[in-house]
């Protein structure tokens, strides 16, 4: 047999900073998104809310400043928004590299302008009133969000400039106004109340921070699962079942090189070289995907795992890098299922006449991964190899096509081992005593068959 290259049916799983850059760019549009809508959604409510409650609002302001202030930056904060989300969605790059500042930057800006906000109001009103209203609520919206950044020191960072400036501005006109008559209403702004609300902004941004990191966390631990996943897919390609991969998964220590029983298939396209020869590459290859659509089916629906393709046949094992059931029956099953479907393959005239040989044996061998931090392939190693590869080319002597040995015949359940014939002990190449080896009988089979059916 001429041993081909291994091929590689998967791309290299995606970098995970990649990965969590794009969360993040996807997580800011979706802040800026939400903050547009949630403004937009404060200003027509707090429009209804003066609608009826209108001349109580003009015995404490004494004109429609206040409200319409807060309309202006509703709408200045949505346009800011929208730029954000379009900045973000057209510079994505430019946002990744600049990330840190960007974060801090929108976020300053963001807060600034709702405390400039409340200095417009109480500067053209001459009311303090405002500081004590429901709209300094507002600040806990640009704190809550924040946790969309995944950044504890931007949560915390909004968390502390929001209490900063909200005691600063409140610290201010509550000694300004105190020390200057008006005919104004001036309600008390006392230091509990101000540091009280300032405390509570600094915590609820630390609380957003740790909100943030177990988010980021969570998404961290989700992209290693994903990224253990995609280096099983990329090893060993389409070779197994979704359950195996699964398996393994749950078993990844197994991969690191360990002894286990095993049983090792090798299959043989007999005459491969004329068809070659006398046959363009092209039909060379739709015939062998023909052939090895069903053979590859039938080994991975019996938990067999493809590990090598040589070119006119492939290697097979069974029990490795998981093991599921009797490994040695799933073997038998796989390879006379696939001699079955290469017959009516040929008597349904879709293959050119086709003969193949299998061979098998039960054993121990070294597993693992081998190679280097660049490549790595799944290897399986030991004395079981070398015998299922030299009991396969059996076939060829005896005109057979499938050759078990006794270690696999033992293995067997009683209703499959009556398919088998045995042979005199034999010697292979390579070992040193004498084998007994057990050869698939089809006429055993087809009288089995009619013995159920009875």
């Amino acid at each position: 047999m001429k041993v081909g290259s291994k091929m590689s049916f998967f791309p290299p799983p995606e970098n995970s900073n990649e990965l969590f850059n794009a969360e993040i760019a996807g997580s800011e549009r979706l802040r800026a998104l939400i903050l547009i809508g949630m403004l937009g959604l404060e200003a027509i409510l707090l429009m209804v809310i003066y609608f009826f409650y209108s001349n109580r609002y003009l015995s404490l302001f004494n004109s429609h400043i206040a409200i319409y202030a807060i309309l202006i930056f509703a709408v200045l904060i949505i346009i800011y928004e929208s730029v954000v989300h379009y900045f973000i969605r057209k510079k994505v790059r430019v946002f990744f590299h600049h990330r840190n500042v960007f974060g801090y930057l929108n976020a300053f800006s963001e807060i600034t302008l709702l405390t400039l906000l409340f200095i417009f109001i109480v500067e053209h009103s001459g009311q303090i009133v405002i500081l004590q209203a429901p709209a300094t609520l507002t600040y806990f919206l640009f704190i809550v969000l924040s946790t969309l950044r995944l950044d504890f020191r931007l949560s915390f960072f909004t968390g502390a400039l929001a209490a900063f400036e909200f005691v600063a501005v409140s610290v201010y006109y509550s000694t300004v106004f105190s020390t200057q008559p008006t005919d104004y209403f001036h309600p008390d702004l006392t230091g509990m109340q101000y540091l009280g609300q300032g405390i509570i902004l600094l915590i609820s941004g630390i609380a957003a921070g740790f909100v943030a990191d177990v988010i980021k966390k969570k998404i961290r631990v989700s992209w290693e699962h994903i990224k253990e996943k995609n280096e099983v897919i990329d090893l060993f390609g389409q070779q197994i079942s979704p359950q195996i991969a699964g398996s393994i998964l749950q078993k990844k220590d197994e991969l690191s090189g360990t002894r286990k029983n095993v049983c090792v298939m090798f299959l043989d396209i007999r005459n491969f070289t004329p068809f070659v020869e006398g046959h363009s590459p092209e039909e060379v290859v739709a015939y062998l995907n023909s052939l090895f659509h069903f053979m590859i089916d039938s080994v991975q629906r019996n938990n067999g795992v493809i590990n090598q393709f040589l070119g006119d046949g492939f290697m097979a094992t069974f029990g490795a890098p998981v093991s599921e059931g009797n490994v040695a029956q799933n073997a038998v099953l796989a390879s006379i299922d696939i001699l079955q479907k290469v017959r009516q393959e040929n008597k349904a005239g879709n293959i050119p006449d086709t003969k193949i040989g299998i061979g098998l044996h039960y054993g121990e061998a070294v597993i693992g991964n081998i190679g280097s931090a660049v490549r790595k392939q799944y290897s399986i190693t030991g004395n079981v190899v070398i015998m299922a590869s030299r009991i396969e080319q059996l076939n060829k002597r005896w005109h057979s096509q499938l050759i078990i040995s006794g270690e696999i015949f033992r293995e067997l359940e009683e209703g499959i081992k009556a398919v088998f014939m045995p042979r005199e002990p034999v010697r292979v190449k390579g070992i040193r005593l004498p084998v007994l080896l057990y050869v698939f009988n089809e006429k055993c089979k087809n009288q089995e068959q009619e013995k159920n059916r009875m």
